[in-house]
């Protein structure tokens, strides 16, 4: 098994633990990773774009003009999309983008995108990470003692201090083991685990 130090917020080392190389130890295959963050992203789409049709557009039911005499094209509906005000020709509509992948891939792809952060000696340890009171400014003054600068924490469970000292704080986002995603994890340079966090994934990725 791999082994890796565990720091407090004062970036000094108090311990090691044991990584499972069945966790932090896979090949990295960028198609899978790739293909997981795409299906978050389409997960992500509001998909509410919207265009009105000649059916649906204000106006409508007189001829604007008789159909010979005038000089001018032929017209049978103000609708027409080749009106200014006309309705849209195959505009979007409304619709879902989300789709999935087997569960099996997206655990394979969490694993690896751990694996990718502990090769590039990017995953940070931490034995604890609490506040005693919600302050952006001490949050980010830990941040800068570990020497990270754009990071995602990784945390066992609800911490109120932490979540909200964290909000304000450019480049840093809180979140908790069981909302942990491929996404999350390639989008921030630097993970941080919180110690207990790793006995919550090993249940959740190799049950």
């Amino acid at each position: 098994m791999a082994v890796t130090s565990v720091y407090n917020t004062g970036n000094e080392k108090v311990g090691e633990v044991e990584l499972n190389d069945a966790l932090f130890m896979v090949p990295v295959k960028i198609g899978v990773l790739h293909d997981i963050v795409r299906m978050q992203l389409a997960n992500r789409r509001a998909g509410t774009a919207c265009t009105k049709g000649r059916s649906e557009v204000r106006g409508g039911g007189a001829k604007p003009w008789k159909q010979k005499g005038t000089g001018r094209a032929r017209a049978g509906s103000r609708r027409s999309p080749v009106w200014r005000g006309g309705g849209t020709v195959f505009g979007p509509k409304p619709r879902d983008y989300s789709y999935s992948l087997p569960k099996k891939v997206r655990r394979l792809g969490l694993r690896m995108a751990l694996s990718a952060r502990f090769a590039e000696e990017h995953l940070l340890v931490l034995e604890d990470f609490s506040l005693d009171e919600i302050k952006t400014k001490k949050f980010v003054k830990i941040m800068q003692g570990l020497n990270i600068s754009n990071g995602l924490i990784v945390i066992p469970g609800a911490n109120d201090n932490l979540e909200k000292s964290s909000r304000n704080a450019l480049g840093f986002k809180v979140i908790h083991t069981a909302g942990l995603n491929v996404y999350d994890i390639l989008h921030h340079s630097s993970l941080v685990l919180v110690k207990p966090c790793i006995d919550q994934l090993t249940k959740r990725l190799l049950a």
